[in-house]
């Protein structure tokens, strides 16, 4: 479970316990009586040696390793088989202090104080060339107002939720004071290497000949190794019905595939294999990677136009009733757009505003919450597809509860950039329990998901993952 407390303003979150808790293990037949059809495409299941597995050490909280012996109906007699369980690594989630330290917050609030919102003019201290400081009067622009205003509204809810929530978690002890010892032993986090750009390959696979044109059924991973073409992962919806995890090599990188998931990786000019499946969802939630003067300057990943995101099939994806979620960044001006002209265009109708509060293992909020630039939170804007006649739920006898408006969800985030939180549970009271689920953007899988985007296997890849020690 990732609830860890539930209380009237949200949810306190453990997002490396859902993950964790997802059935990520692979189950290996023991050579050589199942060692034929040997896989030979640059797209296959993988086979782990037992002599390369990783061992977690320490943080291991559960067994790690189980063999079994299963008949096989094939007539290769007996056949043994490991199970090799994987973990997230911990250390992604290891968030010991503020991404602000007091002291460069101490000196934004004094210079804050030397500011005047409602006249929308502020004071910045400059250097001269003899040493003497000299005022500069700024103005405002409508932007930083509009944010300003904004904050002022959700300040009081932000704080006095998140607190009740993290009181709550230090009780419990899933949250602890931070201790000069853990913060002296704290070490820098190694990430792994991006050698596999996902959405690069994506772009290439559009040049694939009669890409576009293809109509396939979804390509089913089944229980014994196969090869599957590079063509065929970019053409069809690729699904996991198994209870076990599988794991897919592509272009030399290992990726794990939770049970009971599907995705499809390609950008946004081709989502027809997610149409052409002809499904419908009851949830619809939403990454879009938004316009923003950084992301412009790092160049660290494309963005797309409000027009493009107002292209995207939401209509046909969604079932009747359907709740969209889409996250917000505290730019009033996505956030404008998101209620003002995206939702009308879909026929959605707001029911609900959410925030993600980001904390530290301590309670502390990442963010100063009065930082003039970075906040501790983000935004989810719910919606329901409205339909010209009431149409009733696929299952009359279902009854979903109304969806509230303020919600908190309060969190320690992954170092990962742009991992949000999990959604599932924190739904499970405002949707059917055998609604389809979709994410749109997504960078990681889910069970009982279908997942899509052009990053869409980012953070299953296995450097992200540890074996547990195995034992003889």
């Amino acid at each position: 479970m990732s609830v860890v407390h539930q209380l009237s303003p949200g949810w306190l979150l453990d997002h490396l316990s859902f993950i964790n808790n997802i059935n990520y293990q692979l189950h290996q037949h023991h050579k050589p009586c199942c060692s034929k059809n040997e896989p030979t495409s640059s797209v296959h299941f993988d086979t782990l040696q037992t002599d390369s597995l990783i061992s977690l050490g320490t943080s291991a909280t559960f067994i790690a390793f189980d063999s079994t012996t299963k008949p096989d109906n094939d007539a290769r007699g007996n056949c043994e088989i490991f199970i090799q369980r994987y973990v997230f690594r911990s250390e992604l989630f290891n968030v010991t202090k503020p991404y602000i330290t007091p002291a460069v917050h101490k000196e934004c609030q004094q210079r804050n104080e030397k500011e005047d919102p409602m006249d929308g003019i502020k004071e910045e201290n400059r250097i001269s060339i003899i040493g003497k400081k000299r005022k500069r009067c700024v103005v405002f622009n409508q932007g930083e107002l509009d944010a300003m205003e904004y904050h002022t509204k959700i300040r009081g809810l932000i704080l006095d939720g998140s607190s009740e929530l993290i009181q709550e978690g230090l009780k419990s002890g899933f949250l602890h004071p931070l201790s000069e010892k853990w913060n002296k032993c704290s070490e820098p986090i190694t990430l792994p290497l991006d050698t596999c750009s996902l959405s690069e390959l994506c772009t290439m696979a559009k040049h694939l000949p009669s890409l576009n044109e293809m109509d396939l059924q979804a390509l089913q991973l089944m229980e014994e190794d196969m090869s599957i073409t590079e063509q065929d992962l970019f053409s069809r919806v690729v699904e996991n019905n198994s209870s076990f995890t599988k794991m897919i090599t592509l272009m030399g990188q290992k990726y794990l595939v939770p049970p009971k998931s599907s995705f499809l990786l390609s950008d946004i000019s081709c989502m027809h294999p997610l149409l052409n499946c002809r499904k419908t969802y009851d949830v619809i939630v939403m990454d879009p990677p938004w316009q923003n003067k950084s992301v412009k300057r790092s160049n660290r990943y494309s963005y797309l136009s409000p027009l493009q995101i107002k292209q995207i099939p939401i209509p046909k994806l969604a079932a009747p009733n359907c709740l969209i979620i889409t996250w917000v960044t505290n730019r009033q001006k996505h956030l404008r757009f998101v209620k003002e002209e995206l939702y009308p265009s879909w026929s959605v109708e707001i029911v609900a505003e959410w925030h993600w509060v980001k904390i530290t293992n301590s309670g502390e909020f990442v963010f100063p919450l009065d930082s003039p630039h970075k906040k501790p939170y983000e935004g989810l804007i719910l919606g329901r597809v409205r339909e010209k006649t009431a149409v009733p739920l696929r299952n009359e006898d279902v009854k979903v509860l109304p969806i509230p408006d303020h919600k908190l969800i309060v969190s320690v985030p992954c170092t990962l950039h742009s991992h949000k939180p999990p959604l599932a549970e924190v739904l499970k009271d405002y949707i059917k329990p055998d609604g389809e689920c979709l994410e749109l953007f997504a960078r990681n899988l889910q069970p009982g998901w279908t997942s899509w985007g052009n990053e869409v296997l980012k953070f299953q890849h296995m450097d992200y993952f540890v074996a547990l020690q195995s034992r003889s």
